[in-house]
């Protein structure tokens, strides 16, 4: 009787469990998200409160987006080493600070140092994370919960903006990121007691320490060569020199990472064809995020969409994002991580294509916004996160994951500066936005043929067994 009763009692307990830890993963997550949601908005009240100019103000994205880049490197190779709770934990505890330290910034430069810190905390929520579902969940679960993730982006771009337009005028802007606070310490209490507090197996050993200071070097000098690009006063200056030192320091860390036996970046990673295959198709999923920025543009220029109902021209790629996101969470198991990558990338290919021909008409535009929403929603589902967990050690599952963040990061930063940098060549005008979203379109084609290297879904998974989802 005791044997038959033993796993009525303990399975719910287990379900439960792993819903806690889920609850406490997500919000983590959507935390960081909203806040990248939010900035847009607030930059008019910052702008004002600090009296500074467009261009000032910008740094708070270029100096956030640099710091949760080289936050991820180090969050996730110290999760491997010391265990997920610790890191995670710090992590939010830092996104914490970084929100109290803003909301009580007399000045600009202390606004600025302040989002550095959190820009530091959240660039080790997302990776942690994920290798924390790698850990903890089967391969039966393991596609709602990435598909789940994949969502908050989607659900952080919809509730960000009205968000942050009611706290700003009722409260005033600070109270955005104070509202942080109750969250974190939420997340904090909870993580303490649902996170795995053991270590993955990896002996800590000594610290990577000249792979980190190379690593970092080489982001600050990729990221500012990238963005110095798009900046016409000063392109023709620093671009190549910022560039062309990140190619020096980056054959400077390969050979490094070589000779490192705990190597903050392995390159035994990239020598496995299908995280190889995994990480330039992540490079493309940045690139897919950040020919978003200028779709608006589009229905302002070419349909007469205002300026102020601009954001609305969005709101169906964000949602048809959330849908096609937890949709193909749902359905990874059953068709496999490759197919999905394939429709996803088909759907972005078709639909940035379509937004390149403004002739066409608004209905088709909003056609265009459907496919590149639910494209998107698809590529960020989790299926490449479930390759990168299934295809790399369990001892360098949060590295793994973190490099996902970077390849994602440094794509987005990309498409942003080449969208921008082939319009301005242009004019600025319509003809050069659709010039560069065919240059999307024609990338996310050659992506979608990079899609078809990765491996069927196994012959296991097909006959209802236990389904390899990186296969």
């Amino acid at each position: 009787m005791s044997q038959q009763t033993q796993p009525a009692t303990t399975l719910p307990a287990a379900d439960a469990a792993q819903r806690r830890l889920v609850q406490v993963l997500f919000v983590g997550v959507f935390m960081a998200a909203l806040d990248s949601a939010i900035v847009g908005p607030v930059l008019p009240a910052l702008r004002a409160a600090f009296d500074i100019d467009n261009r000032t103000a910008g740094l708070l994205s270029t100096v956030f987006s640099l710091c949760s880049m080289c936050s991820t490197a180090l969050m996730a190779y110290f999760s491997d080493r010391h265990g997920r709770r610790p890191v995670y934990l710090a992590s939010v505890a830092l996104f914490a600070i970084g929100s109290l330290c803003i909301a009580a910034a007399p000045s600009f430069d202390l606004l600025l140092l302040s989002r550095a810190i959190q820009g530091i905390g959240a660039g080790g929520i997302a990776p942690v994370a994920s290798a924390v579902i790698g850990d903890v969940f089967t391969a039966e679960r393991r596609g709602r919960v990435l598909g789940l993730l994949g969502a908050t982006h989607g659900m952080a771009f919809v509730l960000g903006p009205p968000l942050a337009t009611v706290l700003t005028s009722t409260l005033g802007w600070r109270w955005l990121f104070l509202v942080n606070i109750p969250v974190a310490l939420v997340v904090l209490v909870l993580g303490a007691r649902s996170l795995p507090g053991q270590r993955s197996g990896a002996a800590p050993g000594p610290v990577d320490a000249a792979g980190i200071a190379v690593t970092l070097l080489f982001l600050l000098c990729l990221v500012m060569g990238i963005s110095r690009l798009a900046d016409s006063a000063t392109a023709m200056v620093l671009w190549p020199w910022f560039l062309a030192a990140s190619g020096v320091l980056l054959a400077a860390l390969v050979a490094i990472e070589k000779r490192q036996a705990h190597a903050l970046i392995p390159i035994a990673l990239f020598a496995n064809r299908q995280l190889a295959y995994t990480y330039l198709l992540t490079l493309g999923v940045g690139f897919s995020m950040g020919g978003i920025v200028f779709l608006t543009t589009i229905a302002t220029l070419a349909y007469g969409v205002s300026v102020e109902h601009a954001g609305l021209a969005l709101l169906p790629l964000v949602l048809c994002s959330m849908v096609g996101s937890m949709a193909a969470g749902r359905l990874l198991n059953r068709l496999g991580a490759r197919n999905m990558v394939i429709f996803g990338f088909a759907l972005l290919t078709l639909g940035y294509l379509q937004s390149a021909v403004p002739q066409t008409g608004l209905g088709a535009f909003a056609v265009a916004s459907v496919l590149v929403g639910i494209g998107l929603g698809v590529v960020v589902s989790g299926a490449l996160r479930a390759i990168a967990i299934d295809e790399a050690p369990p001892t360098l599952r949060g590295t793994a994951q973190g490099l996902i963040n970077i390849f994602n990061a440094v794509g987005t930063l990309l498409a942003v500066t080449c969208i921008s940098a082939i319009a301005d060549f242009e004019g600025g005008g319509l003809s050069g936005f659709s010039h560069a979203y065919l240059a999307v379109g024609v990338s996310m084609f050659v992506m979608l043929l990079i899609a078809f290297g990765l491996k069927r879904k196994s012959i296991a998974a097909v006959a209802g067994g236990t389904p390899s989802v990186g296969t």
